[in-house]
């Protein structure tokens, strides 16, 4: 590996640099918590080559903000469908933005 590979990858949302155990305390939550919401599909971590869960930037934003809902009260089951919801909304909008864009103002029937 190059030093810009290894550059490139610290800029990389994707990239699994985080532990189970870092990533816990980036978030201030415990590794059940992140468990947790693994197990509800909220989040899929990679695994290392001896089995660990490794985790990215983006994963991590997402977990945040699960730990975020939680602490509101929100249910963690509840919280993990309101964050996919907000990310399917978000990506609707991104959609439209696009297609506004590029469609021009829009024709008046007379």
């Amino acid at each position: 590996m190059t030093a810009n590979d290894s550059n490139g990858r610290l800029d990389d949302d994707d990239y699994p640099a985080y532990t189970m155990g870092r990533a816990a305390e980036i978030v201030g939550t415990t590794q059940g918590f992140l468990r947790a919401i693994g197990e509800a599909r909220l989040i899929t971590p990679l695994r290392s080559a001896g089995g660990h869960r490794r985790y990215s930037r983006y994963q991590l934003r997402i977990a945040a903000r699960a730990r975020e809902l939680v602490d509101q009260g929100t249910p963690i089951e509840a919280a993990c469908r309101i964050i996919v919801l907000e990310d399917q909304l978000e990506e609707a909008l991104r959609i439209n933005a696009r297609h506004e864009a590029g469609a021009g103002p829009p024709e008046v029937n007379r």
